[in-house]
Formats: C-alpha cells, sequence, structure tokens
C-alpha cells in the first residue's frame, strides 16, 4: 500500500525524486504531465498502465514539447518502491518507446510503416566532373619540325580549361635541310606520336578540331605524300599551314601576355625549322578579343632558320664562341630583310616595347634563371626577364658542355643539341631590336588555335586561358 501510494504521489508530481535521473533516454517526464523516477538507471515515466500507454499512442510516442536535457553529474540516491505491476508496464512502455525511434530519432513517416524516401546518389558514376561541367570539346594539334602536340579544352569562364594534352620531341624535319625529304625513321616516329594523338581524340570526342602542320612538311619535297599516309594509316587530316596563318595564330596564343601599359610588341615563334616574327604596333588602339590581336600586326617575317636547321648547318654539340658567333651573323642576315626593320627601331627608341618570345629555347632560358630542379611550366609562363639576366644566362648556358646539358633538367637530351642554335636565334633578335625587357611565353600555337575556334563558334566573348601576370621585370 505504501508503494501504491509513493507511485500515485509521483503521478501528481510529489515525489522528491521528480527529476531526470538517466540522460541515456533525455527526456523531461513533465512535458506528458507526470513526473519521473528512476527505475534500474532508466527515466521512468509514473503512471498506470492504461493511462500510459494512452498517453504514448496518444502523443505518438513522444510529446512535442519534449527537449533534450543536460546529463546531470550526480546520480539520483532515493529510488521509490513501486509496485511490481507498474515496474513491469514502464519498463516495457520505455522498450517499446526505444524501439519506436524515440531515441534514435526516427520520423513518424518511419513509425509508422512507410518506407523513407529514397535519396539520389550524390557520386553516380555517370555523372561528370563538378567542376568540368558540360560543354563542347575543342582540339588544335600543331605538328612542327621538332614537336608533335596536341591540346583538348573545354570553354571555361573568359577563357578555356585543359583536358588532356600530348607532347612529344619527333624531329619530323631531321635532315630536310640538307635532303629536302623527310626521312623513313622521323616520319614512323611522327606516325607513333600521331597515333597516341589519335587515341585521345577518340577518347575525349571533340566537336572542333583544326590540325595544322607547319614548315617540315612546307619544305619537304615529300611533305604532302606523308600527310596523305597520315591520313590513311592514322585516320587524321591535318593541313599544312601558310607562313602568314602560323604568325597570326601564335600572335593570338600569346597576346594575353603583352604588357597592357605597352604601346607596342614584337612576338617571335623560335621553331625547329623556321622562325616567325611579328610586330604588333597599339598606338591606335589594340582589339579588345584575343582572338582579333593579329589584326595589329603591322609586320611580320618568317625566317628560314630554326633550331634544327641551324644545328645542321654549325653543330650543336660543342658549340665555342666563335660558333655561337656565327650563328648569330647568319640570322641576322635574315632579320635585315625584314620589312619595317629601321621604323620598329624607332619606336623602341620612343615608346613602350617589349619582347615576347614563344618557344623550348626562351622557356628553357628561363627555367636556368630561376635555377629550377625540374621545369615547372606555372613559374615559366609569363616571367619578365630583364636584358642583363637574359646576357646572364646565356653566358652560363654558352660555357656548360654537352654533358651537363643533358644531364640539366630543364635541358634534357633532346634539346641538348639544339638549345645552342636557339640562343643564337634570340640573340640575333635582340642585337637587332634591343629592348629592356623580354617575356616567356609557354604557349603559341595550340593556344591559338582554340582561342580562334572558340572565338568563331562565338562561345565566349574575351578568351583568357591563363591569368594576366603582373611584373616589371624584378
Amino acid at each position: 500500500m505504501q508503494a501504491e501510494r509513493r507511485a500515485n504521489n509521483a503521478v501528481l508530481g510529489k515525489n522528491p525524486c521528480a527529476r531526470p535521473c538517466a540522460p541515456q533516454i533525455g527526456l523531461m517526464s513533465s512535458s506528458i504531465g507526470a513526473g519521473a523516477v528512476g527505475v534500474g538507471g532508466m527515466l521512468c515515466v509514473a503512471l498506470p498502465p492504461a493511462l500510459l500507454y494512452r498517453r504514448f499512442r496518444q502523443r505518438n510516442m513522444m510529446c512535442p514539447r519534449a527537449r533534450p536535457v543536460q546529463p546531470v553529474q550526480r546520480p539520483c540516491t532515493k529510488e521509490p518502491k513501486v509496485t511490481e505491476p507498474v515496474r513491469s508496464a514502464l519498463v516495457s512502455a520505455l522498450v517499446d518507446e526505444a524501439g519506436a525511434g524515440v531515441s534514435t530519432g526516427q520520423s513518424r513517416r518511419e513509425r509508422a510503416g512507410a518506407a523513407p524516401p529514397v535519396v539520389p546518389d550524390q557520386r553516380t558514376p555517370n555523372a561528370p566532373h563538378p567542376r568540368r561541367g558540360r560543354g563542347p570539346l575543342y582540339a588544335a594539334l600543331d605538328l612542327g619540325t621538332n614537336n608533335c602536340r596536341l591540346l583538348i579544352a573545354r570553354p571555361h569562364e573568359r577563357g578555356f580549361r585543359v583536358l588532356d594534352g600530348f607532347t612529344r620531341i619527333v624531329r619530323l624535319g631531321e635532315g630536310v635541310s640538307v635532303t629536302g625529304r623527310l626521312s623513313d625513321a622521323a616520319m614512323d616516329r611522327t606516325l607513333d606520336a600521331l597515333r597516341q594523338c589519335r587515341n585521345k581524340l577518340r577518347d575525349h570526342q571533340p566537336g572542333r578540331m583544326r590540325l595544322i602542320a607547319t614548315e617540315a612538311c612546307r619544305a619537304a619535297e615529300n611533305g604532302p605524300a606523308f600527310l596523305d599516309r597520315v591520313r590513311n594509316e592514322v585516320g587524321l587530316e591535318l593541313e599544312i599551314v601558310d607562313r602568314r596563318t602560323e604568325a597570326e595564330l601564335a600572335v593570338t596564343g600569346c597576346a594575353d601576355l603583352i604588357d597592357g601599359e605597352a604601346q607596342g610588341a614584337l612576338m617571335f615563334d623560335i621553331g625547329g625549322g623556321s622562325s616567325e616574327l611579328a610586330w604588333l604596333d597599339f598606338r591606335g588602339g589594340r582589339p579588345r578579343a584575343q582572338g582579333r590581336m593579329s589584326a595589329s600586326i603591322r609586320s611580320w617575317q618568317s625566317l628560314p632558320v630554326g633550331v634544327v636547321s641551324i644545328a645542321e648547318k654549325f653543330g650543336g654539340v660543342d658549340v665555342t664562341p666563335e660558333v655561337f658567333e656565327a650563328m648569330v651573323e647568319h640570322v641576322g642576315s635574315h632579320l635585315r630583310q625584314f620589312r619595317g626593320r629601321e621604323k620598329l627601331k624607332q619606336m623602341i627608341g620612343t615608346h613602350p616595347v617589349h619582347l615576347i618570345g614563344t618557344s623550348g629555347t626562351v622557356t628553357t632560358l628561363a627555367g636556368l634563371h630561376l635555377g629550377l630542379e625540374r621545369y615547372e611550366r606555372q613559374k615559366v609562363d609569363g616571367l619578365w626577364m630583364r636584358r642583363d639576366q637574359v646576357d646572364e644566362t646565356m653566358r652560363a648556358l654558352l660555357g656548360m658542355p654537352f654533358a651537363r646539358r643533358v644531364a640539366h633538367p630543364c635541358i634534357g637530351k633532346d634539346r641538348a643539341d639544339l638549345v645552342l642554335p636557339g640562343c643564337a636565334i634570340f640573340e640575333a633578335i635582340r642585337r637587332e631590336w634591343p629592348t629592356d625587357r623580354v617575356r616567356v611565353a609557354d604557349r603559341g600555337l595550340r593556344e591559338g588555335i582554340l582561342i580562334s575556334l572558340m572565338d568563331a563558334d562565338r562561345t565566349q566573348k574575351r578568351p583568357n586561358r591563363y591569368p594576366r601576370r603582373q611584373g616589371n621585370g624584378q
């Protein structure tokens, strides 16, 4: 009788232990209109069984006003005695409550037996990469005298995002300056590289692409026949572009590196069999679109000299200072035929003009100047070099034995015999049109092709693949 009286007092809220004693459940019993008693270390609600079940059934197992409580550090020391029927009813109710999902956070829908809503998988295998998005793909291939290069990209914001690329030194024009023909070994090397490019193009399926061949196929007697072989054996259709188109594409690819305060620039692209120069004059204003930068070309010239042809004529392994000067003089004889040569000199003396160099020669000099342990494009592309820095780097390179050039990570065995002939072309340009600084560009024809294709499709108003880098050559 005393136990039943204590239980009834608990219902009326008179029990001194009417507070949460076990944080495992964590519900304020006062929210359902009754006191709480500690039973076996658990929070129990002292109600008659019928009323207890009715309350739980009516309130869907949990009162809306129920709220979590903070754990109590001091456990209850008083445990009221209750009758066995009440104890059994309370324990059963708590077990049912836990199974119904009150402590597990299940929703009413789940407790009612309905199936939970299906949440779509956020990482579906066929879903595109969130940073890549969807859109047309473009591809550009440049088959030159020395290199075979491929670039696959998608328009992105004001520029494009590169998805894949390929570069290999094939030396297609090896021996052309002597024999006038592409050798069988050179063609086999190039076909193998083009097969790799074909596989990448098949994987990405670009909607628009342009595949070009330059000086080696222009100059070689069997150049067109080789491109027919490429079409039949590899399945790629390459076009031979003229020198003017090659110069315009190089300007388009490098235009974003022109100093915004410059009134003019001389862009040069040192290739394997030829070198292109373009004088850009902005005194009448400059185009707003990078794809139309070639409209600012005032004069241009394609020199019939490149790193491969100079190396075959003078040698590239053991280059003495006397041999180097002979190389420079040979290139200078071609530069004196540049139309507007004297006017460009006058402009350099009166207006801010700088050089822009895009070639393996210039990027190699930049890597040596920076002292890179391995070539890093992000540090080289857009770098400003002063006149004295170029002089110092060239002197160091000229005094470097062939074995050291081969072992240097920024040169390697494929360029060890070509870098000094390239420096001779660069030096001849600097002597003819001396400027205070030059900007290094690790970009060129491929980027120009992509920008031209995207601009023609009106995909973007102002392509700007690479961010403009600030600097004053310091």
